[in-house]
Protein backbone atom coordinates (compact mmCIF):
# COMPACT_ATOMS: atom_id res chain seq x y z
CA UNK A 1 0.00 0.00 0.00
CA UNK A 2 2.38 2.55 0.85
CA UNK A 3 5.32 1.69 -1.71
CA UNK A 4 2.24 2.06 -4.31
CA UNK A 5 1.43 5.18 -2.52
CA UNK A 6 5.10 6.70 -2.74
CA UNK A 7 4.98 5.46 -6.82
CA UNK A 8 2.30 7.71 -7.10
CA UNK A 9 4.09 10.47 -5.51
CA UNK A 10 7.18 10.37 -7.20
CA UNK A 11 5.52 10.25 -10.57
CA UNK A 12 3.96 13.51 -9.67
CA UNK A 13 6.86 15.12 -8.40
CA UNK A 14 7.83 18.04 -10.93
CA UNK A 15 11.32 19.80 -10.65
CA UNK A 16 9.82 23.58 -10.52
CA UNK A 17 12.34 25.53 -13.36
CA UNK A 18 10.56 28.43 -12.09
CA UNK A 19 10.37 27.26 -8.27
CA UNK A 20 10.59 30.79 -6.62
CA UNK A 21 12.35 31.51 -3.54
CA UNK A 22 12.98 34.88 -2.60
CA UNK A 23 15.51 36.03 -0.10
CA UNK A 24 15.49 39.68 0.05
CA UNK A 25 13.23 42.09 2.09
CA UNK A 26 10.42 40.91 4.34
CA UNK A 27 8.43 43.99 4.09
CA UNK A 28 6.30 42.63 1.68
CA UNK A 29 6.94 38.93 2.29
CA UNK A 30 8.96 36.28 1.00
CA UNK A 31 8.09 33.27 -1.26
CA UNK A 32 9.57 29.50 -1.11
CA UNK A 33 8.08 27.26 -3.43
CA UNK A 34 4.44 26.82 -2.55
CA UNK A 35 4.77 28.74 0.84
CA UNK A 36 4.61 32.29 1.37
CA UNK A 37 5.68 33.84 4.56
CA UNK A 38 5.99 37.01 6.44
CA UNK A 39 7.95 36.47 9.89
CA UNK A 40 7.19 39.50 11.62
CA UNK A 41 5.48 43.02 11.25
CA UNK A 42 4.82 45.43 13.62
CA UNK A 43 0.83 46.68 13.75
CA UNK A 44 -0.83 49.25 15.91
CA UNK A 45 -1.36 46.67 18.65
CA UNK A 46 1.37 45.09 18.65
CA UNK A 47 3.65 42.43 16.52
CA UNK A 48 2.23 40.39 14.38
CA UNK A 49 3.33 37.02 11.68
CA UNK A 50 1.66 35.54 8.87
CA UNK A 51 2.32 32.18 6.15
CA UNK A 52 0.31 30.62 3.59
CA UNK A 53 0.94 27.37 1.85
CA UNK A 54 -0.59 26.62 -1.02
CA UNK A 55 -1.91 23.23 -2.14
CA UNK A 56 -4.44 24.16 -5.01
CA UNK A 57 -3.61 24.31 -8.40
CA UNK A 58 -5.00 28.03 -7.83
CA UNK A 59 -4.91 29.20 -4.38
CA UNK A 60 -7.85 29.48 -2.83
CA UNK A 61 -6.69 31.30 0.65
CA UNK A 62 -6.70 35.09 0.89
CA UNK A 63 -5.60 36.82 3.72
CA UNK A 64 -4.66 40.36 4.94
CA UNK A 65 -3.61 42.36 7.64
CA UNK A 66 -4.38 46.23 7.66
CA UNK A 67 -3.49 48.62 10.47
CA UNK A 68 -3.42 52.26 11.01
CA UNK A 69 -6.33 54.12 10.17
CA UNK A 70 -9.56 52.05 9.76
CA UNK A 71 -11.79 54.68 8.69
CA UNK A 72 -10.71 56.99 5.19
CA UNK A 73 -9.12 59.85 5.28
CA UNK A 74 -7.06 59.29 8.03
CA UNK A 75 -9.97 60.63 10.17
CA UNK A 76 -10.00 57.50 12.63
CA UNK A 77 -10.48 55.47 14.53
CA UNK A 78 -7.15 53.68 14.54
CA UNK A 79 -6.39 49.63 15.22
CA UNK A 80 -5.61 46.33 13.72
CA UNK A 81 -8.12 44.70 10.69
CA UNK A 82 -7.23 41.01 10.16
CA UNK A 83 -9.15 38.74 7.50
CA UNK A 84 -8.40 35.12 6.70
CA UNK A 85 -10.78 34.41 3.52
CA UNK A 86 -10.89 30.50 2.39
CA UNK A 87 -12.11 29.97 -0.71
CA UNK A 88 -13.92 26.97 -2.62
CA UNK A 89 -14.90 25.71 -6.14
CA UNK A 90 -12.32 28.68 -7.10
CA UNK A 91 -10.30 31.58 -6.21
CA UNK A 92 -12.71 33.89 -7.09
CA UNK A 93 -14.84 34.92 -4.35
CA UNK A 94 -11.59 35.07 -1.71
CA UNK A 95 -9.90 37.38 -4.12
CA UNK A 96 -13.17 39.87 -4.32
CA UNK A 97 -13.54 40.15 -0.36
CA UNK A 98 -9.65 40.35 -0.31
CA UNK A 99 -10.01 43.89 -2.42
CA UNK A 100 -12.92 44.96 -1.23
CA UNK A 101 -14.17 44.08 2.52
CA UNK A 102 -11.62 46.04 4.36
CA UNK A 103 -12.48 49.34 2.08
CA UNK A 104 -16.31 48.39 2.89
CA UNK A 105 -15.28 48.57 6.57
CA UNK A 106 -13.50 51.94 6.36
CA UNK A 107 -16.34 53.40 4.04
CA UNK A 108 -18.89 52.04 6.86
CA UNK A 109 -16.50 53.22 9.56
CA UNK A 110 -16.18 56.49 8.44
CA UNK A 111 -20.24 56.38 8.00
CA UNK A 112 -21.26 56.00 11.55
CA UNK A 113 -17.92 57.40 13.18
CA UNK A 114 -17.17 54.83 15.18
CA UNK A 115 -16.39 51.11 14.74
CA UNK A 116 -19.00 49.25 15.88
CA UNK A 117 -21.12 45.42 15.24
CA UNK A 118 -23.19 47.14 12.71
CA UNK A 119 -20.51 48.51 11.03
CA UNK A 120 -18.69 45.29 10.64
CA UNK A 121 -21.85 43.69 9.15
CA UNK A 122 -23.03 46.24 7.01
CA UNK A 123 -19.37 45.73 5.49
CA UNK A 124 -19.87 42.03 5.09
CA UNK A 125 -23.50 43.15 3.42
CA UNK A 126 -22.08 44.97 1.07
CA UNK A 127 -19.01 42.54 0.29
CA UNK A 128 -21.79 40.12 -0.48
CA UNK A 129 -23.73 41.90 -2.61
CA UNK A 130 -20.84 42.96 -4.69
CA UNK A 131 -20.27 39.43 -5.53
CA UNK A 132 -23.48 39.11 -6.47
CA UNK A 133 -23.22 41.71 -8.83
CA UNK A 134 -20.43 40.29 -10.40
CA UNK A 135 -22.14 36.88 -10.65
CA UNK A 136 -25.79 38.09 -12.26
CA UNK A 137 -22.68 40.31 -14.78
CA UNK A 138 -20.76 37.16 -15.38
CA UNK A 139 -23.61 34.32 -15.81
CA UNK A 140 -24.37 33.97 -18.77
CA UNK A 141 -20.93 33.86 -19.79
CA UNK A 142 -19.49 31.99 -17.03
CA UNK A 143 -21.72 30.58 -15.12
CA UNK A 144 -19.71 28.42 -12.88
CA UNK A 145 -19.03 31.11 -10.81
CA UNK A 146 -22.18 30.65 -9.42
CA UNK A 147 -20.84 28.01 -7.59
CA UNK A 148 -17.92 29.86 -6.37
CA UNK A 149 -18.02 30.82 -2.71
CA UNK A 150 -15.48 31.44 0.44
CA UNK A 151 -15.74 31.54 4.25
CA UNK A 152 -15.04 34.83 5.84
CA UNK A 153 -13.27 34.95 9.12
CA UNK A 154 -12.74 38.86 9.98
CA UNK A 155 -11.15 40.53 13.60
CA UNK A 156 -11.22 44.07 14.48
CA UNK A 157 -9.32 45.34 17.46
CA UNK A 158 -10.22 49.17 18.08
CA UNK A 159 -10.19 51.17 20.80
CA UNK A 160 -9.64 48.30 23.18
CA UNK A 161 -12.58 46.03 21.98
CA UNK A 162 -11.51 42.88 19.91
CA UNK A 163 -14.62 42.10 17.54
CA UNK A 164 -14.25 38.64 15.94
CA UNK A 165 -17.07 38.25 12.56
CA UNK A 166 -17.39 34.56 11.02
CA UNK A 167 -19.02 33.29 7.99
CA UNK A 168 -18.08 29.43 7.48
CA UNK A 169 -15.06 27.42 9.00
CA UNK A 170 -12.14 29.19 10.01
CA UNK A 171 -11.18 29.92 13.72
CA UNK A 172 -9.55 32.53 16.22
CA UNK A 173 -8.27 31.46 19.34
CA UNK A 174 -7.02 33.98 21.99
CA UNK A 175 -3.75 32.43 24.18
CA UNK A 176 -4.94 33.89 27.81
CA UNK A 177 -2.76 34.00 30.45
CA UNK A 178 -3.70 32.00 33.87
CA UNK A 179 -2.43 34.35 36.58
CA UNK A 180 -2.19 31.70 38.89
CA UNK A 181 -0.43 29.05 36.99
CA UNK A 182 1.56 30.72 34.31
CA UNK A 183 -0.20 28.49 31.35
CA UNK A 184 -1.39 30.22 28.16
CA UNK A 185 -5.22 29.01 27.92
CA UNK A 186 -6.37 28.76 24.62
CA UNK A 187 -10.08 30.15 24.26
CA UNK A 188 -12.19 29.75 20.99
CA UNK A 189 -13.59 33.36 19.75
CA UNK A 190 -15.34 32.78 16.29
CA UNK A 191 -18.32 30.82 15.89
CA UNK A 192 -18.18 28.11 13.22
CA UNK A 193 -20.59 27.03 10.72
CA UNK A 194 -19.96 23.81 9.63
CA UNK A 195 -22.47 20.93 9.62
CA UNK A 196 -20.79 18.65 10.83
CA UNK A 197 -21.36 20.41 14.04
CA UNK A 198 -24.88 19.24 15.93
CA UNK A 199 -25.90 22.46 17.04
CA UNK A 200 -25.23 24.09 13.66
CA UNK A 201 -27.51 20.78 11.99
CA UNK A 202 -30.25 21.74 14.63
CA UNK A 203 -30.17 26.03 13.38
CA UNK A 204 -30.57 24.16 9.47
CA UNK A 205 -33.52 22.33 10.44
CA UNK A 206 -34.80 24.93 12.68
CA UNK A 207 -35.01 27.57 9.72
CA UNK A 208 -36.11 25.27 7.04
CA UNK A 209 -38.28 23.12 8.69
CA UNK A 210 -40.54 22.23 5.59
CA UNK A 211 -36.90 20.52 4.37
CA UNK A 212 -36.26 17.18 5.85
CA UNK A 213 -33.33 16.68 3.53
CA UNK A 214 -31.66 20.43 4.46
CA UNK A 215 -28.55 18.37 5.52
CA UNK A 216 -28.09 15.14 4.80
CA UNK A 217 -25.44 12.41 5.60
CA UNK A 218 -23.53 11.62 2.60
CA UNK A 219 -20.22 9.55 2.47
CA UNK A 220 -19.89 9.79 5.96
CA UNK A 221 -19.75 14.15 5.87
CA UNK A 222 -22.70 16.23 7.01
CA UNK A 223 -23.39 18.36 4.15
CA UNK A 224 -26.14 21.13 3.08
CA UNK A 225 -28.45 19.46 0.44
CA UNK A 226 -25.95 16.75 0.26
CA UNK A 227 -23.59 19.64 -1.33
CA UNK A 228 -21.77 21.49 0.95
CA UNK A 229 -20.32 21.81 4.30
CA UNK A 230 -20.32 25.29 5.62
CA UNK A 231 -23.94 26.97 5.83
CA UNK A 232 -22.76 30.88 5.72
CA UNK A 233 -20.25 31.92 3.56
CA UNK A 234 -19.86 35.15 0.79
CA UNK A 235 -20.76 33.72 -2.68
CA UNK A 236 -22.29 30.60 -3.26
CA UNK A 237 -25.10 32.08 -5.14
CA UNK A 238 -26.74 29.05 -6.18
CA UNK A 239 -27.57 27.74 -3.05
CA UNK A 240 -28.98 31.41 -2.24
CA UNK A 241 -30.95 32.55 -5.09
CA UNK A 242 -32.80 29.93 -7.14
CA UNK A 243 -32.72 31.70 -10.39
CA UNK A 244 -28.36 30.84 -10.36
CA UNK A 245 -29.35 27.09 -9.70
CA UNK A 246 -30.30 26.05 -13.05
CA UNK A 247 -28.67 24.95 -16.31
CA UNK A 248 -25.90 25.39 -17.50
CA UNK A 249 -24.58 25.07 -13.96
CA UNK A 250 -23.24 21.66 -13.46
CA UNK A 251 -25.36 19.24 -12.33
CA UNK A 252 -23.45 18.04 -9.34
CA UNK A 253 -25.02 22.25 -8.14
CA UNK A 254 -28.33 21.82 -9.23
CA UNK A 255 -31.27 21.35 -6.69
CA UNK A 256 -34.44 18.95 -7.97
CA UNK A 257 -36.85 21.62 -7.14
CA UNK A 258 -36.47 25.38 -6.97
CA UNK A 259 -36.34 26.84 -3.04
CA UNK A 260 -38.10 29.59 -2.03
CA UNK A 261 -35.79 30.87 1.04
CA UNK A 262 -31.65 30.94 0.85
CA UNK A 263 -30.67 27.58 1.96
CA UNK A 264 -26.82 29.41 2.97
CA UNK A 265 -26.83 32.77 5.08
CA UNK A 266 -24.09 35.77 4.39
CA UNK A 267 -25.10 36.60 7.77
CA UNK A 268 -22.02 36.68 10.21
CA UNK A 269 -21.81 35.46 13.85
CA UNK A 270 -20.09 38.31 15.78
CA UNK A 271 -18.13 38.45 19.10
CA UNK A 272 -17.14 41.40 21.13
CA UNK A 273 -14.46 40.79 23.55
CA UNK A 274 -12.73 43.73 25.37
CA UNK A 275 -8.75 42.87 25.37
CA UNK A 276 -7.74 42.52 28.74
CA UNK A 277 -4.07 42.72 29.98
CA UNK A 278 -3.53 38.47 30.38
CA UNK A 279 -4.72 38.54 26.37
CA UNK A 280 -1.28 37.64 25.14
CA UNK A 281 -2.10 36.73 21.62
CA UNK A 282 -4.85 35.45 18.74
CA UNK A 283 -4.34 32.75 15.93
CA UNK A 284 -6.77 33.36 13.01
CA UNK A 285 -6.54 30.43 10.36
CA UNK A 286 -8.14 28.93 7.58
CA UNK A 287 -9.78 25.48 8.88
CA UNK A 288 -6.52 23.80 6.71
CA UNK A 289 -4.47 24.81 9.96
CA UNK A 290 -6.85 23.05 12.65
CA UNK A 291 -7.61 19.80 10.70
CA UNK A 292 -4.30 19.01 12.05
CA UNK A 293 -3.65 21.00 15.43
CA UNK A 294 -6.12 21.51 18.11
CA UNK A 295 -6.38 24.94 19.60
CA UNK A 296 -4.25 24.49 22.51
CA UNK A 297 -1.77 22.59 20.38
CA UNK A 298 -1.16 25.77 18.54
CA UNK A 299 -1.40 28.09 21.39
CA UNK A 300 1.07 26.24 22.64
CA UNK A 301 3.38 26.01 20.17
CA UNK A 302 3.15 29.95 19.78
CA UNK A 303 3.77 30.41 23.60
CA UNK A 304 6.48 28.09 23.45
CA UNK A 305 8.77 29.24 20.50
CA UNK A 306 10.16 32.91 19.66
CA UNK A 307 7.58 35.45 17.80
CA UNK A 308 9.37 35.82 14.51
CA UNK A 309 8.62 33.48 12.14
CA UNK A 310 5.53 31.93 14.68
CA UNK A 311 2.69 31.29 11.66
CA UNK A 312 5.17 29.91 9.11
CA UNK A 313 6.03 27.61 12.59
CA UNK A 314 2.30 26.55 13.06
CA UNK A 315 1.93 26.01 9.05
CA UNK A 316 5.10 23.71 8.90
CA UNK A 317 3.88 21.93 12.17
CA UNK A 318 0.85 21.12 10.54
CA UNK A 319 2.21 20.04 7.32
CA UNK A 320 4.09 17.68 9.15
CA UNK A 321 1.24 16.57 11.17
CA UNK A 322 0.15 15.83 7.30
CA UNK A 323 3.04 13.78 6.13
CA UNK A 324 2.95 11.62 9.78
CA UNK A 325 -0.98 11.28 8.96
CA UNK A 326 -0.23 9.53 5.44
CA UNK A 327 2.80 7.73 6.82
CA UNK A 328 5.63 9.71 4.40
CA UNK A 329 8.18 12.26 5.35
CA UNK A 330 7.70 15.67 5.73
CA UNK A 331 10.30 16.31 3.22
CA UNK A 332 8.53 13.98 0.47
CA UNK A 333 5.49 16.21 1.06
CA UNK A 334 7.10 18.99 0.11
CA UNK A 335 8.69 17.82 -3.49
CA UNK A 336 4.52 17.65 -4.35
CA UNK A 337 3.92 20.14 -6.59
CA UNK A 338 0.62 22.27 -5.65
CA UNK A 339 -2.49 20.19 -7.44
CA UNK A 340 -1.31 17.03 -6.69
CA UNK A 341 -0.74 18.37 -3.10
CA UNK A 342 -4.42 19.10 -2.24
CA UNK A 343 -4.92 15.26 -1.81
CA UNK A 344 -3.07 15.67 1.55
CA UNK A 345 -3.45 19.00 2.78
CA UNK A 346 -5.62 22.37 2.32
CA UNK A 347 -4.53 25.50 1.34
CA UNK A 348 -3.59 27.09 4.95
CA UNK A 349 -3.34 30.63 5.83
CA UNK A 350 -2.42 31.92 9.05
CA UNK A 351 -2.05 35.22 10.65
CA UNK A 352 -0.53 35.65 14.47
CA UNK A 353 -1.55 38.80 16.40
CA UNK A 354 0.55 39.64 19.47
CA UNK A 355 -1.14 42.29 21.85
CA UNK A 356 1.05 43.74 23.55
CA UNK A 357 0.68 45.61 26.96
CA UNK A 358 2.17 48.56 26.19
CA UNK A 359 0.30 48.94 23.18
CA UNK A 360 -2.38 51.22 24.44
CA UNK A 361 0.39 53.79 25.84
CA UNK A 362 2.24 53.62 21.91
CA UNK A 363 -0.95 54.28 20.52
CA UNK A 364 -1.89 57.55 22.57
CA UNK A 365 1.61 58.85 21.60
CA UNK A 366 0.85 58.86 17.95
CA UNK A 367 3.39 56.18 17.11
CA UNK A 368 0.58 54.52 14.60
CA UNK A 369 2.64 52.21 11.84
CA UNK A 370 0.57 52.36 8.92
CA UNK A 371 0.52 48.65 7.28
CA UNK A 372 -0.90 46.44 4.28
CA UNK A 373 -0.07 43.29 3.82
CA UNK A 374 -1.50 40.48 1.97
CA UNK A 375 -0.88 36.79 1.85
CA UNK A 376 1.33 35.73 -1.29
CA UNK A 377 0.70 32.53 -3.38
CA UNK A 378 2.01 31.32 -7.02
CA UNK A 379 0.41 33.95 -9.33
CA UNK A 380 -1.64 32.59 -11.86
CA UNK A 381 -4.56 34.94 -14.29
CA UNK A 382 -6.86 36.03 -11.88
CA UNK A 383 -9.88 35.48 -14.15
CA UNK A 384 -9.14 31.61 -14.42
CA UNK A 385 -12.26 29.70 -12.55
CA UNK A 386 -10.41 26.05 -10.65
CA UNK A 387 -11.01 22.81 -12.73
CA UNK A 388 -14.43 21.73 -11.09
Amino acid sequence: MLSGLMNFLRACFQPRANRHVHTGSDASGRQDGLLWYKDTGQHFNGEFSMAVVQANNLLEDQSQVESGCLGLNDSGPYGTFVGIYDGHGGPETSRFINDNLFQHLKRCTSDQQTMSVEVIRKAFQATEEGFLSIVTRRWPTQPQIAAVGSCCLVGVICSGTLYVANLGDSRAVLGRLVKATGEILAIQLSAEHNASIESVRQEMHSLHPDDSQIVVLKHNVWRVKGIIQITRSIGDVYLKKSEFNREPLYAKFRLREPFQRPILSADPAILVHPVQPQDQFIIFASDGLWEHLSNQEAVDIVQNHPRNGIAKRLVKTALQEAAKKREMRYSDLKKIDRGVRRHFHDDISVVVIFLDSDFASRASSGKVPNVSVKGGGISLPRNTLAPT
